[in-house]
């Protein structure tokens, strides 16, 4: 009986502080927020292999534990490319399948493509914003990747595809 008591007494304590219509505690069924929104992952440019003419950007985003996985289709759009907090007058365009969807969360990161012809007229940059979007459109919220990399007129942006 006497555990019983204890048992009384300590939830009897719970329910005084809890205020009326609130949870004890949060459920299995709550859901974790979505990777997909721009707090909630990171994103890092990194340069990788060129190609005939054109330099190649890793774009790469990863999303920390305690995030829901989602999907993402298509290329980042909305590009603003900046220098020191400098914006860049460039423009990119896309390339690319923009139908293929990827899943994207903890565990699963995604990377895309910056491609920039290799013609000796690059400016240097160090952020990179975008939109990015789902099978259903764009995810509200602007993302963003910091690392070294070069830009000109020409650029394009591949779709989001699997993998670091």
């Amino acid at each position: 009986m006497r555990m019983n008591r204890t048992l009384i007494a300590a939830a009897t304590a719970v329910l005084a502080v809890t205020a009326p219509g609130t949870a004890l505690a949060a459920t299995a069924d709550d859901a974790a927020p979505s990777a997909c929104r721009p707090a909630n992952h990171l994103a890092r440019i990194a340069q990788d292999q060129s190609s005939a003419g054109h330099l190649h950007f890793r774009v790469t985003l990863t999303a920390p534990a305690g995030y829901a996985p989602c999907v993402l289709a298509g290329s980042p759009t909305d590009l603003s490319f900046s220098d020191d907090g400098r914006t860049l007058p460039v423009t990119a365009g896309s390339y690319g399948d923009q139908t293929g969807a990827v899943t994207f969360g903890p565990g699963r990161p995604v990377h895309f493509d910056i491609q920039v012809r290799n013609n000796g007229r690059t400016s240097p940059a160090d952020e990179a914003s975008f939109t990015l979007h789902g099978p259903d459109g764009a995810i509200p919220g602007t993302s963003v990747a910091e690392g070294a990399f070069v830009v000109s007129e020409g650029t394009l942006v591949g779709p989001v595809r699997p993998g670091a």
